[in-house]
Order: C-alpha cells, then structure tokens, then sequence
C-alpha cells in the first residue's frame, strides 16, 4: 500500500491541472469510471489507468458535495490484471470486483451488505436480526463501525415497557465505541477512520438548549440513540450531528474504559455528583450500588467528601463498592436501611442522598435518609409513580434535582481516564461477542446471580 485516496468536494483545481472546470472534471471522471467497468468485464490491463484517471484528487465534484470514504489504493504499476477475462466479476459486490481486478480495498465495505442488531420487538420480547445498513441521511451524519458497545440499565427498563417512546423493530444501545466509516460534507473535525467515543446524548450544538449546556433537550437530538433511532448494539450505527456527539479517542487508550464515558460516567457524576453538590466533609449515601452508583461513588471523591454509604441488597456489588471509595456498606434496604443510616450518622441523616435504581422504594429510602438543608439527586429511570413526602419535607429545606445526563464533563472525564486517575475499566465484568448478545442481556439481567456489572459486546466485524 503507497497511497490514501479520498475523494471529496474540492473546487481548488488550478490552471496547471489536466481537468480545469468542474463540469469537465464530472465528465472525464464518469467516462473513466465507465472505462473502468469495461476494462474489468474484459479483464484488460486498462482498468489501472482507468481507475487512475477516475479518482484524481481535487478534480472529482460529486454533485452534492459529499464526502466519499477513504481507501487505500496501489500504484497501477502495482496492479497485476487478471489473467483471463472474467465474467463473473460482474455480479459481484463492487469492493470484490475492484479486489479482483487488482486494487486492494477500492471500497471498505459493501453498502448493500445487511448488518446484524439486536432489535426490542415489544415489551419483553428482544432478537438479534439482519438489517440494512445505516446510511447518511444529513450533512452532519457520520456512519460509525462499532468496535465496543454494552448493556445499560435503561435498556432493561425499556424492555419492560417502561419508555413508551421506543416502538417495536428499535435497535437497541446508546453507547459505544468504533472507528468512522462514513462522514457527511459538513463534518470536518473528524475524518474517516478515526475512532471515536459515541456519547449517549445527540447534540446539534445549535439550539437554545444546547447553547444553555443543556444537551439532553437538544430540540434536534438528545437521548435518541435506542430510542427514537436505531442504536449501537449493531455492527455500524448512524450518529446525526456527528459534530457535537462523538469524541476523538488517543490511539492506544482502552476502548473497554472509554465506553463507560458513553453513559453512566458521566450520568453518576453529572446527574448524581454535581446535581447532589458534593462538597468537601460531606456524609453522601448512594441507593444502589450498580454500574451508575459505582459511577456516582467514583466521581464523588473528587469533591472529598468525609463518608460515602454505599446502600444495596448486592453484597458481591458492596464488596466492589468498597474499592471506588465507599467507606461505609449497608446490605440492607427500606426500613433497615433508613435505621442503618441514622445510627451511622447520629440521627442527623446525609447531606446528599443519591437514588440510582429508579423503583419506588429506593427514592423513599432517599428522602428519609436526607438531613434539613441536604440534596435528593434522582438518577434512576423510573417507571412508575413515586410518592413525595411533602408533609414532612416542605419544611426541611432540602432540595431536589432530577434529570437526564447532558454529558458536558465527557471531555474531563476523558482526560482523567486517560491520565489514570479514574479507571472506570474496572467495572467490566463479562464480553460477548455481538452474535451472543442474547445471552449478554440474560447475563446482565440477573446481575445478581451472575455477578455482572458492565458487559463488554464486540461485534467483531471483518472486512
């Protein structure tokens, strides 16, 4: 290999170029190409120069502008042609019929392939199908193979009918990794082959919200990805404002950390952490000690607080929990927990009181625990009604916050991962390859049993 070809809009011909005008260069280049399939059908040595000819940088306009992939390609002095027409190259996908004539790779993959996702059918009811690929719908999309993904809890709450926005025939999944395999005219700060971080939140970086910081609203995105789009529990997934919504990864970093900054990260710092305003000296008590606890548990430190209480009925969980900073464990919940936490804090109750399940009991647990003047940062997705104590609250000087992550701290968070200071990897219990999907959410669905925390999918895809 010698060479990486891009073609892109580029009006920049000069004078000294062989093709001048953009109608001529359009011209010459179908005529090439044309030259091109010819010389393949007939197996002639004329394809290199053909294709030569066709792929001049600079001198190719597409009609609307649109960035093509990147490929490499031989120099045709390279290019060994075949050596006896061949008619049967023809019916072939386009990539195998550049291959057999000698280029290698002239297209990544083949758009007309399907791909395989896991698809929510219904309440309770998920399968792993074939689909067709995604493709650029935007100017500002970017098509993005995925390298990693996982299983958040928010997609067991959708399988239980919980979010009515997510209709049947959904793919699945908002969060992830991958390498760019397709970009649209408008996105210039990546370009194909780059691996990026696929944040959870979609953001056009346009809109009022988004220009309060406010991106889960963004009024032309926000929580989309699995759930009013197809997601990234699938070979490739389409990311609109590609812009705004996907991080450059270092080469060399952990892709199995980083996929923990798609979501719960920054949902257990942003929404738990920084909405609970954890300070220094702080008693902190986190109601559930999975994946977004852990997160919230982690982050919390880099406020000092004095006590984090780490309160689950997952005793393999609070065995963790004490290596992200807990200093307290409670195995207990409901009354016993509530009791548990006013005998370690004297009666007074916490500071801050952090729900990250999202069930009825687990916010009651929190609004007993917290002290006059504390916080109440909901995390959890809830499902059904919870009851607010009002009558013993409205004089308690407590506040609470509820919300959806705007993932504003991705990029801070980042830089901690990759300096090492947090190491988010550590909650990666199990790996799947995507085609055993099914069994990663049996898995991640009885966490209990199986002592699962994060499941890593890899879909694994050749070519």
């Amino acid at each position: 290999m010698t060479d990486a070809i891009e073609i892109e809009a580029d009006s920049s011909a000069s004078a000294a170029d062989p093709i001048e005008t953009v109608p001529n260069a359009i011209a010459n280049a179908a005529n090439a190409i044309a030259d091109a399939t010819n010389a393949i059908a007939n197996g002639t040595d004329s394809v290199a120069n053909s294709l030569r000819v066709a792929i001049r940088l600079s001198d190719i306009v597409l009609g609307r502008g649109e960035r093509v992939r990147r490929f490499p390609m031989q120099h045709p002095s390279a290019i060994d042609p075949p050596a006896a027409p061949n008619s049967a190259l023809l019916p072939q996908p386009r990539s195998a019929n550049f291959e057999a004539a000698g280029v290698d790779a002239f297209i990544a993959t083949d758009l007309a392939a399907p791909m395989r996702a896991l698809v929510y059918l219904g309440s309770g009811e998920r399968a792993l199908q074939e689909k067709p690929r995604p493709e650029i719908r935007e100017a500002t999309d970017a098509i993005v193979r995925v390298v990693a993904t996982t299983i958040c809890g928010t997609d067991l709450h959708i399988l239980k009918g919980d979010v009515p926005s997510v209709t049947a025939g959904r793919t699945l999944g908002h969060e992830g990794v991958g390498v760019i395999d397709e970009l649209g005219s408008a996105v210039s700060s990546f370009k194909v082959g780059d691996h990026v971080l696929i944040s959870c939140i979609t953001a056009c970086g346009k809109c009022s919200n988004c220009k309060k910081g406010m991106y889960s609203h963004c009024e032309n995105g926000g929580w989309i990805l699995g759930n009013t789009i197809d997601g990234t529990q699938a070979d490739y997934v389409r990311i609109p404002h590609a812009e705004h919504s996907l991080h450059p990864i270092p080469a060399g970093a952990d892709d199995e950390a980083l996929v923990m900054l798609s979501d719960i990260l920054p949902t257990g710092f942003e929404c738990g952490v920084l909405n609970g305003k954890v300070k220094p000296g702080d008693t902190v008590a986190i109601v559930g000690a999975g994946p977004i606890g852990l997160a919230a548990a982690l982050t919390a430190q880099l406020y000092s607080p004095a006590r984090i209480i780490l309160i689950d009925s997952d005793t393999n969980r609070l065995a963790l929990a004490t290596k992200w900073g807990a200093t307290d464990v409670l195995s207990t919940t409901g009354e016993g927990a509530v009791a548990a936490v006013m005998a370690l804090t004297g009666n007074r109750g916490v500071d801050v009181a952090i729900e990250a399940v999202g069930v009825p009991e687990s916010f009651d647990t929190c609004q007993r625990i917290v002290t006059a003047g504390g916080h109440i940062a909901n995390v959890g997705v809830h499902g059904k009604p919870v009851q607010l104590n009002l009558e013993k609250l409205w004089s308690h000087n407590i506040t609470l916050t509820t919300g959806l992550v705007d993932t504003f701290t991705t990029p801070l968070l980042l830089k901690s991962v990759l300096a090492g200071k947090l190491q988010p990897g550590e909650l990666v219990t199990h790996h799947f390859a995507l085609d055993d999907i099914m069994r990663a959410y049996d898995v991640f669905g009885d966490a209990t049993r199986e002592k699962a925390l994060k499941v890593i999918i890899r879909p694994q895809v050749s070519g």
